[in-house]
């Protein structure tokens, strides 16, 4: 296997950490989250108190400012150990960094140092029943009155929305506008008129808390705006890099799991008198799987290069999360047809990476999305 030069001395030590963390913490109870649909709340402030969360968060607000191989380290991990229904990633690669970046400075005091011990779980409400990967076509609306913003409209599939304690809510500040009308405001659960509705049942990632929400004349101060009144469109396309690459660092990683798994039962199940991985459409189907896995990674940890050095592209990154969670879906069925009828069954990592892997073909923009942005970088 190629050595990955993206990471130093340092970053195997703090892997080290978490993944001790997960083995002790997550993994013996995450069969039974899958059954309660959400993990265990005090995970969060367990993974807080040893620095998982937002680790990137600069030390005045209570994080350890440093850089986002640290968020990658920890997303790597969590897939490695099929722990799908913890919602960090969202949180840490995706949640948090539009407040700190888009926030006042009393916005970040409030909020950062929580976000960073755990106490404030986010999520971020983009999609709607009727506007998926369409941004431009959200219909949940902000109208001032006074020094308040009153929120109306509902949003849909919401990671992290059972637990969320602050909301990032995508709103029509100015209908009339389009994409420039589109803002970013802060929701704090408990807020009188904004519901969460029941824990939404998936074909797989059953132990991540996904939900509908509801906001009827929800009122927040006009403080609550991220950055500037009708940006909101543009502050999500800057962000929406971090987010495929975090998408694309997590399919990689499971992929790679997975197929090391799958090597060693193979050596393991026998058929017709002999161990399945002496045939040779065994052996050539997992040197197919393992060059491509390989390969992908080597993009991965280019693109987290790029992106350390401020220079990972929107299409770049549309190239990353297409490739690699095209990939993932790929490996992880062939690594399922390796292990014949046990690779259906739920109590095998393999199904339930099967079930998991789907949706990362859906969100952080579709698949299709993602070959109409490179497209386009290509004619112009």
């Amino acid at each position: 296997m190629i050595p990955r030069t993206v990471y130093e001395s340092e970053h195997e030590l703090f892997r080290e950490s978490v993944r001790k963390f997960l083995e002790a913490e997550a993994v013996p109870f995450h069969a039974q989250w899958e059954k309660d649909g959400q993990v265990d709340r005090a995970l969060w402030n367990k993974a807080g108190e040893q620095g998982f969360l937002a680790p990137t968060i600069p030390e005045e607000y209570g994080g350890v400012g440093v850089d986002f191989r640290y968020n990658a380290i920890v997303d790597e991990e969590v897939a490695r150990a099929g722990l799908s229904g913890i919602g960090w990633g969202l949180h840490s690669d995706i949640g948090v960094p539009y407040i700190l970046n888009y926030g006042s400075e009393e916005l970040k005091q409030k909020y950062m140092p929580k976000c960073v011990s755990g106490e404030v779980v986010t999520a971020i409400a983009m999609t709607e029943p009727g506007a998926g990967s369409d941004l431009q076509g959200v219909k949940t609306s902000a109208v001032l009155d006074g020094d308040e913003w009153v929120i109306n409209g509902s949003k849909t599939f919401i990671t992290n929305g059972q637990h969320a304690d602050l909301v990032i809510v995508v709103a029509k500040t100015d209908p009339e506008a389009g994409a420039k009308g589109t803002s970013l405001i802060l929701v704090e659960a408990g807020t009188p008129g904004f519901e969460k509705g029941t824990n939404l049942e998936k074909i797989g990632m059953k132990a991540q808390d996904t939900s509908e929400l509801f906001f009827q004349d929800v009122r927040v101060p006009k403080s609550n705006l991220l950055g500037e009144e009708g940006m909101g469109f543009i502050y999500l396309m800057q962000e929406l890099p971090q987010e495929r690459l975090s998408v694309g660092v997590n399919a990689i990683a499971s992929a790679r799991s997975i197929l090391d798994q799958t090597v060693e039962y193979v050596k393991e199940r026998k058929a017709f008198g002999r161990s399945v991985a002496t045939f040779q459409n065994t052996q050539f189907k997992l040197a197919e799987l393992d060059t491509e896995v390989t390969s992908a990674q080597v993009f991965v940890d280019r693109c987290l290069e790029l992106h350390i050095e401020g220079k990972l592209d929107v299409p770049t990154a549309a190239k990353l999360k297409l490739l690699s969670t095209d990939l993932q879906c790929k490996v992880i069925d062939e690594c399922l047809q390796l292990h014949g009828g046990y690779g259906y069954m739920w109590e095998y990592p393999v199904a339930r990476a099967y079930a998991d892997a789907r949706v990362q073909k859906i969100y952080a923009g579709t698949n299709e999305i993602m070959k109409l942005i490179i497209g386009r970088s290509l004619l112009g």
